[in-house]
């Protein structure tokens, strides 16, 4: 019998990275999904392509060996799809991870296969196969005397992805453009003697928080910074905001501030930072990948949030006494971004920022205590913005 994985999340990132690099290692890939259109297309449609965009030109792959499974309607499968696969991964957003959880928590409940099945989040957020694991262990998913018992059923481990998704194709259907670089760093000391996963296109490392900050305080951080910037100043792509002299600065200035607290914090030299945040920078500055400022900038208030892209770096080198003066001027450009179109959170963080005061906000969006020394930076920066609503 051949490698199979489930594959929570039907959409750009599951079938255009995580589907592919399976499909790569020789895995059938069972997508699960709630969104009726996605499913049914999977269901019709025998292949699709992967286009990955890149300074050396287009590479096409061909993705075929799927199938997919509508779990809104057919529960009963995935479980019994996750009782007899290999892996479980999933690229649905942080906040859908809770609703996931269930049909997962069954499916691993059932399984008597010998060695226990792998799961991973492939998420934009620090710990996330932690957080999907935590829902699993909840009564509710898996019954209390089971517990003890569930890593003899599943090993979870936590991951960091690295790959730049632009806008589709309107007419598009199933295949994706995404860049051709990629990193995808998985934690490899959960699986122990049972050994990891044979997938090549996954670096196993023993320490994964390095590259998570790395990743997200240097690519997030700046591809974000650059999409609000240049929202605020009607530049339609990314790479058009960073031809522009002075954002191009800006975002060098936000990066430098991050690349300051990965150095300390986690020994990576110096020089080889600078390296890397010139390679990020050059591949968000990619005008083959068109992408538009208003789908880099969405959900605002995720991006605002405690452990996201600036206030998580901000807060910690604010407690070390560190500037943090570029890092804040994002921050202004990320509360700025309100009422835009198809962007519920944009819409959401308008309403608080209109019903709320200052330090209400703060606390609200960014989860600081008043006590905290970013605290007091940030709240003249809505001030600022709310005067500007009004």
């Amino acid at each position: 019998m051949g490698l199979k994985a489930v594959h929570f999340g039907g959409g750009n990132i599951g079938r255009g990275f995580v589907a592919e690099k399976l499909h790569l290692a020789g895995y059938e890939v069972v997508f699960v999904d709630v969104m009726d259109s996605i499913i049914e297309q999977l269901q019709k449609t025998k292949e699709y392509t992967v286009t990955e965009i890149g300074a050396e030109g287009e590479k096409v792959n061909k993705i075929t060996n799927y199938r997919a499974i509508n779990s809104k309607t057919h529960q009963d499968d995935v479980i019994d799809e996750i009782s007899s696969a290999d892996l479980v991964t999933c690229a649905v957003g942080p906040t859908i991870l809770k609703f996931i959880a269930p049909v997962i928590g069954k499916g691993i409940d059932k399984r008597t296969a010998p060695k226990p099945i792998a799961v991973i989040a492939c998420e934009n957020a620090i710990g996330a196969t932690d957080t999907l694991a935590g829902h699993i262990k909840e009564s509710k998913n898996t019954p209390e005397d089971r517990l003890s018992s569930i890593n003899d059923r599943a090993r979870f481990a936590n991951s960091a992805i690295d790959r730049i998704v632009p806008g589709q194709d309107p007419d598009a259907g199933l295949n994706v453009k995404i860049e051709s670089f990629y990193e995808w760093v998985v934690d490899k000391t959960p699986f122990a003697e049972h050994g990891h996963p044979e997938i090549s296109a996954i670096k196993w490392v023993d320490d994964l928080t390095p590259y998570i900050e790395r990743k997200l305080f240097t690519v997030n951080t700046g591809h974000a910074a650059a999409a609000y910037y240049g929202y605020a100043r009607g530049k339609k792509t990314v790479d058009e905001a960073l031809a522009d002299s002075e954002i191009n600065k800006i975002v060098h200035e936000c990066l430098a501030e991050t690349a300051h607290l990965i150095v300390k914090k986690h020994g990576i030299s110096t020089d080889e930072q600078k390296a890397y945040v010139e390679k990020i920078i050059k591949r968000i500055s990619n005008p083959y990948l068109k992408d538009v400022v208003e789908r880099v900038g969405r959900a605002p208030m995720r991006k605002l949030s405690r452990k996201e892209r600036f206030v998580g770096p901000a807060s910690q080198l604010a407690e070390s006494g560190d500037k943090v003066d570029a890092l804040l001027g994002a921050i202004e450009q990320a509360f700025g971004f309100v009422d835009v179109e198809a962007d519920e959170e944009s819409f959401e963080l308008g309403k608080i920022l209109k019903s709320s005061g200052a330090k209400e906000v703060v606390g609200k969006v960014c989860g600081l205590e008043e006590s905290h020394p970013l605290f007091g930076k940030i709240v003249p920066i809505v001030e600022k913005v709310q005067k500007s609503l009004k």
